[in-house]
């Protein structure tokens, strides 16, 4: 039996408007129910390809589909969960914890983003599943940098997105926290994530 597409990324190109091109000619499909990992040298293309799979940055030319259909109508149905590098936030910002996670339900929610007891309890649910329930009302910038990977973890499952896209998603993690995120893909993967 054939495995539906969950991404395929068909001639992508992104050139930045200095006229340096991040991707050339990117295409290659990952099939939906798979944990596939996207390995490369720094300055490679690896971050930029995931922004352009977000829809964060513009393709020069080519085309992504996510589970079938465009990219922009996938992210519209909040069927992707996004996970950026440690890099890209800012961890001085005060925001707690399950503030951080609650921002995975915000495509569920209204207009006003008021959270109901459902998106609470589907936050304590997953804090729990990355071990940080009991760090919901700390700083995130007070935690250790594979606490931090856990609490961005636990708000792509918040979003509850069929995709989810880890950038880099072991680094600054020490070896028991790998072991606990690659038990936790498989497990979302079983679940048909």
């Amino acid at each position: 039996m054939m495995q539906s597409a969950g991404i395929v990324v068909n001639d992508v190109t992104v050139t930045w408007r200095n006229g340096h091109t991040a991707l050339r000619d990117a295409s290659f499909t990952v099939p939906g129910g798979s944990i596939a990992a996207l390995v490369g040298v720094n300055g490679s293309g690896k971050s930029t390809l995931f922004k352009a799979i977000m829809g964060f940055v513009r393709l020069t030319s080519g085309k992504i589909s996510v589970l079938g259909i465009p990219t922009r109508q996938a992210l519209q149905k909040n069927l992707v969960a996004y996970v950026p590098q440690s890099e890209e936030v800012d961890w001085s910002f005060p925001v707690l914890v399950e503030d951080v996670v609650m921002m995975g339900r915000y495509g569920h929610m209204g207009m006003l983003r008021i959270a109901k007891k459902r998106d609470r309890q589907i936050v304590t649910d997953a804090l729990e599943r990355v071990d940080m329930v009991d760090f919901r009302h700390r700083q995130i910038g007070e935690l250790s940098g594979g606490q931090k990977k856990r609490v961005f973890l636990a708000r792509a499952i918040a979003q509850q997105g069929d995709v989810i896209l880890l950038d880099e998603p072991f680094t600054g993690v020490d070896v028991k926290t790998e072991a606990k995120i690659i038990s936790l893909l498989r497990e979302l993967r079983a679940e048909g994530k």
